[in-house]
């Protein structure tokens, strides 16, 4: 509450400069109505702003079709999993070889045809398991708030108002870009770990797989994900899933 408090004096008091003084501090405006703007935001906002910039990222990437190989395997392995939560889930395939996937806020789940090409079935869906988590502990909410403070959009933001339909498809662009290569806290990735292992042994489906999925991308060298560059080392993340997995009596 004391730093939606500090934004509103901050921007009340930008906005009650003298003309000429504010058109001189252009920026200190900027930063004001920004911070305001990042601290107010609700969960309906994202996953509103975060709808938008995932369809200029489908516009942007080849998407597998519905009679696709992919798209086909893809609905195979999470076609009983449309929503988690409360939260609806949609899934599309990006034809792309990069080793990838990711989630946001409104529940849009992205899989890059590289990462399948070297998971099995199992071990793309403990990697999902790993993405939902990250929506379902609002991280994907917490990277979206801070994509709207660091990238080109939030100035569309402030001078429209927030209304989507008036942000351009570029800073759209400039957005859905931040959102796939953001970054999660070591903590945060460890949360989403749990997650996944918690989801898979929920819904009946062996646990190892989050952990061969790991050792698989510690094998995969410089074609690690930049969704992993900033996480645990997979090596040390499978071994925790192996250990947790024995102390809970599960061999698969």
């Amino acid at each position: 509450m004391k730093k939606i408090a500090s934004a509103y004096i901050i921007v009340l008091s930008l906005l009650t400069m003298p003309l000429a003084q504010a058109q001189v501090n252009p920026n200190m405006v900027q930063a004001g109505i920004d911070a305001l703007t990042a601290l107010t935001l609700t969960n309906a906002q994202v996953a509103a702003y975060s709808k938008e910039a995932v369809k200029e990222m489908d516009a942007k990437n080849k998407v597998a079709g519905p009679n696709d190989p992919y798209a086909k395997r893809l609905k195979r392995i999470v076609g009983r999993y449309r929503s988690v939560n409360g939260i609806p889930l949609n899934y599309k395939v990006y034809l792309t070889p990069d080793v990838n996937a990711f989630a946001t806020a409104d529940g849009s789940v992205r899989v890059f045809k590289g990462l399948m090409d070297i998971m099995s079935d199992a071990e793309i869906l403990a990697i999902i398991g790993h993405e939902i988590g990250h929506v379902i502990n609002k991280d994907s909410h917490d990277a979206m708030k801070a994509a709207l403070q660091r990238s080109a959009i939030r100035n569309a933001v402030a001078s429209q108002g927030g209304t989507l339909g008036e942000l351009s498809r570029s800073q759209l662009g400039g957005l859905a870009d931040y959102m796939v290569g953001a970054s999660h806290s070591r903590q945060q990735e460890t949360d989403a770990d749990d997650y996944a292992y918690a989801f898979l042994k929920r819904n009946g489906h062996g646990v190892l797989p989050l952990a061969t999925s790991f050792e698989k991308l510690a094998q995969a060298g410089g074609k690690v994900p930049q969704f992993l560059s900033t996480h645990p080392d997979s090596k040390s993340r499978a071994a925790r899933v192996r250990a947790k997995a024995k102390n809970d009596g599960l061999k698969r």
